[in-house]
């Protein structure tokens, strides 16, 4: 079973949301443990790489969701409205490759990222 921890920060950004759309984002992340393969996830969903640090972007309807898997399970770091990311990327006058590519070159992205993970309370 596959467990899915999210930080303070995501916790707080999904618990924003209506019900419903909370629902549907859960729905769409859908992991199983036959799916924690690079290759798998990678068809499935956005990859982000920085160095050693690799996140996955799971869209789901006007939301995104940045995870990563450790120890073979889901980790939460970032829930947000998908036009926070293009207003990101417009103010942020980043350079074209894709938004995947493009959000993997921001050290402002990564930010986010590392701001979620400090929060992160894992028993």
């Amino acid at each position: 079973m596959i467990q899915i921890v999210f930080n303070d920060i995501s916790a707080s950004e999904l618990s924003q949301l209506p019900t419903q759309v909370q629902f549907h984002l859960l729905e769409a992340l859908n992991i199983q443990p036959a799916d924690i393969d690079d290759a798998i996830l990678a068809k499935r969903y956005g990859v982000l790489e920085r160095g050693s640090k690799k996140l996955y972007r799971c869209r789901a309807g006007d939301h995104r969701i940045y995870f990563a898997i450790v120890d073979g399970n889901v980790r939460v770091h970032r829930v947000l409205h998908k036009n926070t990311l293009t207003d990101f990327l417009f103010r942020s006058n980043l350079p074209g490759g894709g938004e995947d590519e493009a959000l993997s070159q921001s050290k402002n992205f990564w930010h986010l990222i590392d701001e979620g993970a400090k929060t992160l309370k894992v028993a």
